[in-house]
């Protein structure tokens, strides 16, 4: 899996005004229904069901909130970077600034797996993060995305 198997430039988005978590997964909301046309009540409604279970704050400014869908047939993402970070009640305690949205199939937990994994391992690279954190453009947020994906790929 790569990661333009999931994610569209249009669901890249650099936000300045963040201030709580509960904005943000509405903001991401508003951007799923615009990039992918999932109904954005549903998806924040999800997001927020999920992360009542336990943070999604994964560490190092860097946060992976995940919900299922029913309607969905594939996982599609949406990245936020934002502007301020905010807190986000993460495992380490430090304020989000980089947050990849997954939003999956409800019956299809491998691919879920494989592409929450994926997001991992490229947001564990602290290289791409200071890429991402010193960019506000969100083409060129898309490509660093992208190409260091792709570089690990090949």
């Amino acid at each position: 899996m790569i990661l333009t198997e999931i994610l569209v430039v249009e669901a890249v988005h650099y936000a300045h005004h963040e201030t709580s978590k509960k904005r943000l997964f509405q903001k991401v909301s508003e951007q799923a229904a615009s990039a992918y046309g999932i109904d954005s009540a549903h998806v924040f409604s999800a997001l927020n069901a999920r992360e009542s279970l336990g943070t999604t704050g994964v560490g190092r400014g860097v946060a992976i909130p995940h919900a299922r869908f029913e309607s969905l047939d594939h996982v599609v993402g949406l990245f936020t970077r934002l502007e301020k970070p905010l807190d986000y009640g993460s495992m380490d305690h430090q304020p989000v600034d980089l947050i990849f949205t997954l939003l999956a199939p409800q019956k299809e937990g491998a691919e879920h797996l494989k592409a929450l994994a994926l997001v991992s391992r490229t947001l564990r690279d602290e290289d791409v993060c200071a890429k991402l954190r010193s960019n506000q453009n969100e083409q060129a947020i898309y490509s660093i995305l992208i190409e260091s994906n792709e570089s690990k790929a090949a």
